[in-house]
């Protein structure tokens, strides 16, 4: 991928998981930049997912875990667990919210 392709990519996807995260109703603080976004959960928790250029990867900070996401296929994928980006901000976003949410890519218009 060239990189004013990851670049459009990553940007377009960030700010989709800021429009997912919005729409889920609960009281979530968002900052974003365009290369990175911060959503800070009611109970203060935070969750950081930034763009890593040298790489042509996303990256996503949870409470838990660190996660790095290459785009393969069509698809952000985790390089060591093999998860895909939307799974894993739905269950990370839905532990550290501490209830149930559905993040939906489509909806956000995000990749």
């Amino acid at each position: 991928m060239q990189d004013h392709e990851y670049h459009e990519l990553a940007e377009a996807t960030i700010w989709a998981i800021e429009a997912a995260f919005e729409n889920t109703g609960l009281d979530i603080d968002s900052e974003c930049d365009g290369d990175m976004l911060e959503i800070t959960f009611p109970n203060r928790t935070v969750m950081v997912i930034n763009k890593q250029p040298p790489l042509q990867q996303i990256w996503v900070a949870t409470k838990f875990n660190g996660h790095h996401f290459e785009y393969r296929d069509g698809q952000w994928i985790d390089n060591r667990t093999g998860a895909e980006l939307w799974e894993l901000l739905t269950d990370s976003g839905s532990k550290q919210a501490e209830q149930n949410i559905e993040l939906d890519a489509d909806a956000a218009g995000g990749a």
